[in-house]
């Protein structure tokens, strides 16, 4: 049955570049597209809004972020689940892991839609808002509440279109959404000016959620590699423990950056008011918001490269084929490698240029935001690499080993060196966790999988 499921799908003979070339691309437009709902809100509230407007979305991403882990969990895990299924040649479990993925996805992002609507102001002040800051990201976030339930599905149905063959009707779902948001921001934030223009943004990006969960919904009935059928959109508690632990190196690593999130936010705002007095204390937070923004859209690269490559590798994986697997994750990270170089060459040489995109503020704004980009981002080059090894435990179904590296980079050493570099540096202290953290996870996910291909199975039988 395997070598009949290789000859009928291309995953498993077709070229890996040709493959690779043919998922990636459209899901790397498709992400870096989905980065723009945020980018294109923070550009069009530095300019309209001002340092404050950059502040409070600072403070309020961990909303998205919190949206983003409920999207891989069910969509990275259902797609992963889907992938291996087809590999193994069980078309009708496979079509089974949609329907499951989208009930529960649905679910949480219903309760979490409501949380974030009605509790609001306390959430946001555990993100570490405070002052006008606080008051300009609950205006924010009322009405990005609205979208977080389309936001979810939208992003876990793409998935499953990527995983079924047609990357490109994902990019169309995705690119849809970007275009309207900006639209809308141009029309909107402008607009609302700094008294109304947060909830422009937040209403222009929740409308344009919606719209590409409409357009990436209607290919339930387009599905090539399974006959999906209504029934299938039913909850199996075994089927949804096993999509969940498949995604659950994608969701920790995105709970993680939560926990990365809130407690830089809260060290900034503390540190912040030490170093420049209450009355520019959210400078910091301003600055630190311009930054992640700009790191979001390489981010957004390497997650779209573990993506596209997800069906590739997955599918190999469950057909027996590891040195295809291996082949696949060879190329993607060394794809990653080359971009987050580049984006580490800008961001050392003419970090002002990229953060005037945002708008302009104090002159200590713009010391500090110069300084953040450098020290913060120093390391850049080598998060491709390692988010490319945790996907990859992921995709072949060993999420536990993915959990362990997202845990080690995201939680158990940046946040300890957070609280207490700062003792010692001030400001600077803050800084300087994420680029230590960053090399020392890259030693070890390097070790991880150095081990996994030393496996037997990894061994081309034709090469001789």
């Amino acid at each position: 049955m395997t070598n009949i499921q290789n000859r009928e799908n291309p995953l498993g003979y077709e070229k890996i570049p040709t493959l690779l070339r043919r998922f990636a691309t459209p899901s790397v437009v498709a992400m870096l597209v989905s980065a723009l709902y945020n980018i294109v809100d923070q550009i069009f509230i530095g300019q309209y809004v001002g340092t404050l407007g950059n502040a409070a979305t600072n403070v309020a991403f961990p909303i998205t972020t919190i949206c983003i882990a409920i999207s891989v969990l069910c969509g990275v895990g259902g797609a992963s689940c889907f992938s291996i299924e087809l590999g193994r040649g069980h078309k009708e479990e496979a079509s089974r892991c949609v329907g499951t993925a989208l009930i529960t996805a649905g679910s949480l992002g219903a309760v979490y839609a409501v949380l974030a609507f009605f509790c609001a102001r306390g959430m946001l002040t555990l993100f570490g808002g405070s002052g006008e800051t606080l008051d300009y990201a609950v205006n924010y976030c009322t009405y990005l509440a609205l979208g977080i339930p389309f936001l979810i599905l939208g992003n876990v149905m793409s998935n499953f279109i990527r995983a079924d063959g047609s990357p490109k009707f994902s990019m169309v779902c995705m690119v849809s959404g970007g275009i309207i948001n900006m639209i809308l921001d141009a029309f909107l934030v402008p607009y609302g000016g700094v008294e109304w223009g947060m909830q422009g943004a937040a209403l222009a990006t929740s409308i344009s959620q919606i719209i590409s969960f409409v357009i990436a919904i209607i290919y339930l009935k387009r599905f090539k590699t399974v006959h999906f059928r209504l029934k299938d959109i039913s909850f199996n508690i075994k089927r949804a423990f096993k999509i969940c632990s498949l995604g659950m190196s994608n969701c920790v690593n995105q709970l993680a950056i939560l926990v990365v999130q809130v407690s830089m936010n809260n060290q900034l705002n503390t540190y912040g008011l030490l170093e420049y007095g209450e009355a520019l204390k959210h400078i910091p937070q301003a600055a630190f918001g311009v930054v992640i923004k700009v790191n979001s859209m390489l981010i957004s690269f390497f997650v779209g490269m573990a993506q596209g490559s997800q069906p590739i590798v997955g599918f190999n994986y469950g057909a027996q084929q590891w040195w295809r697997s291996k082949q696949t994750f060879k190329l993607s990270a060394t794809v990653c490698l080359i971009v987050a170089t580049v984006g580490f060459i800008i961001f050392q040489t003419v970090p002002q240029l990229v953060i005037s995109i945002f708008g302009s503020g104090e002159p200590a704004y713009n010391e500090f935001a110069e300084k953040t980009m450098r020290i913060f981002l120093s390391m850049i080059m080598l998060n491709g690499v390692q988010m490319t090894i945790s996907n990859y435990f992921s995709a072949i179904g060993k999420p536990i080993k993915g959990i362990i590296l997202s845990l080690i980079r995201q939680v158990i050493i940046i946040v300890p060196l957070m609280w207490i570099l700062p003792l010692y540096m001030g400001l600077d202290g803050v800084l300087y966790a994420a680029p230590i953290t960053d090399f020392i996870s890259f030693v070890l996910a390097f070790i991880f999988i150095v081990n996994e291909f030393k496996l037997s199975g990894y061994k081309n039988p034709e090469k001789k």
